[in-house]
């Protein structure tokens, strides 16, 4: 049901990376009427209709805009970090909304102005009629076991012993099981087989879409991709380290689920 103007909606007012949020713990986003105006100036607004009540604006303020009296920016990942679950995932939602507005206020195919269609969220371009729909990126993620125990690895990116699951972007020509056969394979050299669909989950850095699965590991030893891993390895229920996934994400339960199915 669409939510109208004098409805009370939350607005996800997105500086960057960052969102406003109240000073209180647990953190609000400013609740208002669609028409009303926000507590900071924003150069594009978006109203999302679907099945939260109340309804949702999303909304974009200036790089350099500071927050008012009695609120704060707040990094997208620290409202996850943070375990404010509730407002995370319609933040990520308004980012990705927010980011796709200000990238495609021009045409990238001849330059020209887009307009945006009222009917459905796209830009088109009046000169060529080149339409930009938001980006949606879709990644894999998988379980990978092998005789009760499961691949872990720690990204480049992430040391300190937090480990997950294998995940990737597919590339274009693969379906998403050809996606993680490849990305196991370059990744930490070892061939899976039995490939089944687990669950999805939308995540906001950048804008993608996390497709779930779990397979069996088939052949071959861990040999693991130095530019992306740091460290690999198969892991019992019992031996799964300290530091894995939040919760929230499906690589948690992924982990969840291994942990449940062979735990003996």
């Amino acid at each position: 049901m669409s939510s109208q103007p004098s409805d009370p909606l939350q607005w996800f007012i997105l500086r960057k990376d960052s969102v406003l949020v109240s000073e209180e713990e647990p953190p609000k986003v400013p609740v208002l009427n669609a028409d009303a105006k926000p507590p900071v100036a924003v150069d594009c607004r978006h109203l999302l209709n679907g099945t939260r009540e109340p309804g949702i604006v999303a909304a974009g303020a200036e790089e350099r805009a500071k927050a008012p009296a009695g609120y704060r920016w707040i990094r997208l990942r620290s409202l996850f970090t943070g375990g404010v679950e509730e407002l995370f995932w319609p933040a990520g939602e308004a980012f990705q909304v927010v980011n796709w507005d200000r990238t495609t206020r021009f045409c990238g195919a001849c330059g020209t102005r887009t307009r945006q269609k009222d009917s459905e969220r796209v830009a088109v371009c009046p000169e060529c009629g080149f339409e930009q729909y938001p980006r949606i990126s879709p990644a894999m993620i998988c379980a990978v076991v092998r005789e009760g125990r499961l691949l872990l690895a720690q990204n480049v990116r992430y040391r300190g012993g937090h480990y997950s699951v294998l995940a990737g972007f597919a590339e274009s020509g693969e379906n998403l099981e050809q996606c993680v056969a490849r990305e196991v394979k370059e990744e930490v050299g070892v061939s899976v087989q039995n490939i089944r669909y687990f669950g999805s989950q939308p995540w906001p850095f950048p804008h993608s879409l996390m497709i779930g699965f779990t397979a069996e590991w088939s052949s071959g030893e861990i040999h693991i991709d130095d530019t992306e891993l740091s460290e690999a390895g198969w892991f019992a229920p019992s031996e799964l380290p300290d530091q894995l996934p939040g919760h929230p994400t499906i690589a948690r339960r992924l982990i969840d689920w291994f942990a449940r199915t062979y735990r003996g």
